[in-house]
């Protein structure tokens, strides 16, 4: 994918993810520990009860989770693949105005590519995202397991 910035994120969410582009998803920040990814409520993510699908909130959910991961892969220069095999999702809130999501386990990771390398065999790991509204009240919490395995 190249280098990890927001700019290729984002241009790699339209080629790679367009449902998640349209959404209105895109990756505001990205360091090593976390991932940031915002989206707005509007007509293209509603729901019929006047707040954001849930289906919206678990790609910008994902997405973080997601980015995180490969970035770790790409700078262990190995040939990975990664993969969710479950998903877990709480809602709290109406999911309105503008959603960001965070996830904060960059540092779970390493160890993860780590005993895939070392190893040669599969490895899970689960990784949590939490979408805050504008007054940074959680509205709804995601739970992934990720699959890492060196190809």
């Amino acid at each position: 994918m190249g280098k990890f910035t927001i700019k290729n994120l984002n241009k790699f969410l339209f080629f790679k993810l367009p449902s998640a582009y349209l959404s209105g998803i895109r990756v505001s920040s990205i360091e090593q520990k976390e991932a940031q990814a915002t989206v707005k409520y509007q007509w293209i993510n509603q729901n019929p009860f006047k707040s954001m699908y849930w289906a919206t909130q678990g790609m910008a959910s994902e997405l973080v989770t997601g980015i995180l991961l490969m970035k770790a892969i790409a700078q262990s220069v190995k040939k990975i693949s990664m993969l969710v095999i479950s998903q877990n999702g709480e809602f709290y809130k109406k999911a309105t105005g503008k959603i960001t999501f965070i996830c904060k386990e960059g540092n779970l990771i390493n160890n993860v590519i780590k005993d895939a390398i070392d190893t040669g065999e599969g490895q899970t790991l689960k990784l949590t995202a939490e979408g805050f509204n504008e007054e940074f009240e959680i509205v709804s919490k995601f739970e992934y397991t990720w699959s890492v395995k060196i190809k």
